[in-house]
């Protein structure tokens, strides 16, 4: 009998990528937590495809206390999320949140009933293919990055001797910035073009989205991210060395007509922006006409 009792709930690509490798280690006892059940999940990692076996439940009246409960809804479903938070979470329960944007802790606490929130930074790509089957990709380093701490050595020993790799930082928050400073552009940009990465090798993509991170870095900055001045250049040559051929998770939600967490992401620069008085034009821009998409896709 496995030792670890786990819950992922919410079984996109980053979900059903985090239940796959999970399952992977004897030492877990996972249940995924999604819409429909699915008796196996198609997993492939590289050049292989496994077919791993899958507790599912539907109904959050089913659940039960667990030791951990990886949350991997968007970030504007959180509160969405709370039935299963309350029926799997006690106060010895800790929450990973692998979402994206900022402010993870404050965003899930209010519906952990007491549980500890640790904020996951996400690298890897998960693309869902079905509903049950989905693919992982590497990025480079870390496949997840979380705050250092007893808490991070916990998390880290749930994907031990699987193909996920997780790492912490005591410069947790500047690596967050790093994060969002990449959604900032990967996301809206894929979503409104309709195309994978590789619409970021022209040139007058490249222009606009060192536009967008130099007005997101002049924030973070103010936020007390440590961010160098030359950070949207580094970003940006770090972003075209990613798989062309892969997707955002705004842009598969755009092409399925599901609404977008488009306010945790450019949403939150203009946030944090209008708290410092930073002007931020394009991120405002992006937003604006995401949450049109956004609004339109939730019948709005």
């Amino acid at each position: 009998m496995a030792g670890r009792k786990i819950a992922v709930v919410g079984l996109g690509g980053i979900g059903g990528v985090a239940a796959a490798c999970l399952s992977l280690s004897p030492e877990n006892d996972v249940t995924a937590c999604a819409r429909r059940p699915i008796e196996t999940l198609t997993f492939d990692h590289e050049n292989d495809r496994t077919h791993i076996p899958l507790r599912t439940l539907i109904e959050p009246h089913h659940a039960e206390p667990v030791d951990w409960v990886i949350l991997c809804t968007k970030a504007q479903d959180s509160a969405s999320a709370a039935p299963w938070l309350a029926n799997l979470c006690t106060p010895e329960t800790t929450v990973a949140v692998l979402q994206n944007g900022i402010g993870h802790q404050e965003r899930v606490a209010p519906f952990a009933n007491g549980a500890a929130v640790l904020p996951a930074i996400v690298y890897y790509n998960g693309e869902r293919l079905a509903h049950d089957h989905v693919r992982l990709r590497h990025i480079r380093g870390h496949d997840l990055l979380v705050p250092q701490g007893p808490l991070a050595e916990r998390f880290a020993a749930l994907f031990k001797g699987t193909p996920i790799d997780v790492g912490s930082s005591e410069q947790f928050v500047t690596y967050q910035w790093r994060k969002l400073l990449i959604n900032v552009i990967a996301n809206p940009i894929t979503a409104l073009t309709r195309q994978r990465l590789g619409i970021f090798h022209r040139k007058d993509i490249q222009d606009l989205s060192l536009a967008i991170l130099k007005e997101a870095v002049a924030v973070g900055r103010a936020e007390g991210a440590d961010l160098n001045e030359n950070e949207a250049e580094t970003i940006m040559a770090l972003f075209l060395n990613y798989p062309p051929e892969a997707g955002t998770s705004m842009y598969f939600d755009c092409l399925a007509g599901r609404p977008l967490e488009i306010e945790a992401l450019n949403g939150a620069v203009v946030e944090a922006a209008r708290r410092h008085g930073i002007a931020v034009p394009l991120n405002l821009t992006m937003l604006t006409l995401l949450k049109a998409v956004s609004d339109a896709n939730a019948g709005n």
